[in-house]
């Protein structure tokens, strides 16, 4: 099989010294891969290695073709234009100057042979559902959502042979997601994407998995790839049985053995000692005996030790991926308390046909797969009102208000302690450690209290003095969420923006598992429905630029 991407004895570490990839092998073939592996593990640095961004400490990669790459983190600048993103503003430039009647020669080597750059741009955007988005519009102006679907429109104008993408969905809405995977699905040259979407992920041919330092390619997308792990640790579970069952019958063997010895031993005793035998020929048998007896165990002690190195063996083949377990007693909320009152601003536009159309997008929002009920309706909200251990999704496409929204209610305040977790993860400081955060918004706690509570979030050793700065998108998170339910006093309303950006499967489920143990109120602005499943979400909003707040 012919491979475009070829990665040889690739090892990398940050300057503290913090290592990611050591001697790593990998080739990724034509097709669509997914780049799957729990956080931390090195996906987005490997992507910034074959990227041409990062330069390896050891060995090399080799690509085939010109390749286009999409972060995590789109580079943004709020005075920078639509047109600065899709990297096009020197060829405009050039073009616009040679409409001008300007015919210098640095002019026509700018345009080069892109005399329809405009038109292919805006046929991009409008392709990706950004045709109300004008060149020289402002990136300050436009959504999370918005800005990633602009930087994807700017890879795909390259016509790259490679395309590297890394969580490419992350603050997409529910309709931007389904451009990008028509455009996934569409794509015929060489694709690399790191998600943690599970509909991406099954737009793909093979899943290649990053574990222990080493990739695995599995053939097939997403549900072929589990199905074929699953089997893998039945099969591994039923060794670990065996090899379980191997040790305790040696166990029993050598016992035995020993029982048998040690008779032996007392019965060629108590015939010297009753004159039986002659003295020489007890001390020959005795020390035949001891011979014999020592052999015995060696073999015995020998065959113990091979069944429980298989045992270990089998062990290491059984995955572990670690759940995050806490008790969270402080955050408690009583039914029927009113934890916020928020008053809203009249909407721009809230007429009863607006309304009525509005209620057919807001379930298949969250039913996709449903038709509308005859008859539903949403009803626009004057006031936000959360009383209790509301769970509260907060649904709407980019640029609503959403995030607008949830830094209102953090200024206006509520009734409970309340935090704040944003998209962009920035509330920690990437100077100091793990720990040294952590301490910062709980001073009154030990550091050992400090530590047990982040081994709760699986940081455990040495990992809490990490610089956070040298954390993945995924323990970051972690960390700023163990930072923010053990603050001082513990938040009782909880705001959460796209919470799973840049988490891997893994880690979304850890999230709701450390979800379902937090007792105060909930809102969780999100387009991952399946995440929001989880949540037992009780109330569903949908912020519309021009309804305004609606439930229905």
């Amino acid at each position: 099989m012919p491979y475009s991407i070829v990665v040889d004895h690739v090892s990398f570490a940050w300057p503290d010294g913090t290592a990611v990839l050591d001697r790593l092998d990998a080739a990724f073939p034509a097709g669509r891969t997914g780049l799957i592996g729990v956080n931390g593990s090195g996906k987005s640095t490997l992507l910034r290695i074959i990227a041409g961004e990062l330069a390896p400490r050891s060995g090399s990669v080799s690509v085939s073709g010109v390749v286009g790459y999409l972060p995590q983190n789109v580079p943004l600048g709020a005075r920078r234009t639509v047109s600065d993103l899709l990297e096009i503003s020197r060829t405009r430039a050039a073009l616009h100057a040679i409409e001008r009647g300007d015919v210098a020669d640095e002019h026509f080597t700018a345009v080069g042979d892109d005399w329809d750059v405009e038109e292919r741009a805006l046929a991009e955007l409008d392709r990706l559902g950004l045709g109300h988005l004008g060149l020289d519009r402002t990136v300050g102006t436009l959504s999370g959502g918005e800005t990633i679907m602009v930087a994807l429109a700017a890879q795909l104008l390259k016509r790259p042979d490679v395309l590297l993408l890394d969580e490419p969905t992350n603050n997409l809405d529910l309709d931007a997601r389904h451009r990008l995977h028509a455009a996934v699905a569409a794509w015929q040259g060489v694709l690399l994407l790191v998600s943690h979407d599970r509909a991406l992920l099954e737009l793909v041919d093979q899943i290649a998995e990053l574990r222990d330092g080493a990739v695995r390619m599995y053939g097939g997308n997403l549900g072929a790839y589990e199905e074929q792990v699953a089997a893998e640790q039945e099969a591994a579970e039923r060794s670990v049985r065996t090899a379980e069952g191997e040790v305790r019958r040696q166990q029993r063997e050598l016992i035995e053995a020993r029982t048998r010895i040690d008779r032996g031993l007392r019965t060629g005793r108590k015939a010297f000692e009753n004159k039986k035998v002659p003295k020489i020929v007890a001390n020959t048998l005795k020390g035949k005996a001891q011979v014999t007896a020592g052999k015995q165990r060696t073999l015995h002690l020998e065959k113990l030790a091979e069944a429980r190195e298989r045992l270990t063996e089998a062990e290491q083949a059984v995955r572990d991926d670690a759940g995050i377990r806490i008790q969270l007693p402080g955050t408690e909320v009583p039914a029927g308390r009113t934890v916020l009152t928020l008053p809203l601003e009249p909407p721009r536009r809230a007429d009863a046909g607006s309304r009525r159309a509005d209620a057919g997008l807001r379930r298949a929002d969250v039913e996709p797969d449903v038709e509308p009920e005859a008859g539903s309706s949403v009803a626009v909200l004057e006031a936000l009102v959360v009383r209790g251990p509301e769970r509260i999704a907060l649904l709407g496409p980019n640029g609503s208000g959403k995030t607008t929204l949830l830094k209102r209610i953090l200024a206006h305040g509520a009734h409970v302690p309340v935090r704040y977790l944003p998209q962009r993860l920035d509330l920690l400081d990437d100077r100091l450690s793990v720990v040294d955060n952590v301490r910062a918004l709980a001073p009154s706690a030990s550091v050992n209290d400090v530590r047990a509570g982040l081994a709760r979030f699986l940081f455990r050793g040495e990992r809490v003095n990490q610089a956070v700065g040298t954390l993945s998108g995924g323990e970051r998170f972690r960390a700023t969420l163990a930072a923010l339910l053990s603050a001082e006093p513990p938040p009782q309303l909880l705001l959460l923006d796209e919470p799973t950006n840049n988490l891997d499967l893994a880690s979304v489920r850890q999230l709701a598992q450390a979800l379902s143990a937090y007792r105060g109120a909930l809102i969780v602005a999100s387009h991952d429905l399946p995440f929001l499943d989880t949540l037992g979400i009780t109330r569903w909003l949908r912020q519309d630029r021009e309804e305004g707040l609606t439930e229905s």
